[in-house]
């Protein structure tokens, strides 16, 4: 059973930035491909990102440019570094580890990101 928590969202104005984080609790973090997906109220949760285990990374047309994954093996650590964040970016963001069918497999809890002036 893998363990997610993600940590790092809240409140910011329009134009400013947020570093989500991710930690697992498996011990084979490094062979799974992590995604970082987003619920807005009243809307269905959409894919942000994801990385692979080789680090090949994928992002969707609406944060491209401005999201950026990573991750970090040694701290079973993914990542959203977001800039230049809209009012449109404000949901609960969540991690999942990613199956070789590139489907979600396991979920966080899920953190809010609220992007308002």
């Amino acid at each position: 059973q893998v363990q997610l928590v993600e940590s790092g969202g809240g409140l910011v104005q329009p134009g400013g930035s947020l570093r989500l984080s991710c930690t697992s609790s498996g011990s084979i973090f490094s062979s799974y491909a992590m995604g970082w997906y987003r619920q807005a109220p009243g809307k269905q949760r959409e894919s942000v990102a994801f990385i692979t285990s080789a680090g090949f990374k994928s992002y969707s047309d609406s944060v491209k440019g401005r999201f950026t994954i990573s991750r970090d093996n040694a701290k079973n650590t993914v990542y959203l570094s977001m800039i230049s964040l809209k009012p449109e970016d404000t949901a609960a963001y969540y991690c999942a580890t990613m199956r070789p069918d590139m489907k979600p497999d396991y979920w966080g809890q899920g953190t809010q990101v609220a992007v308002s002036s």
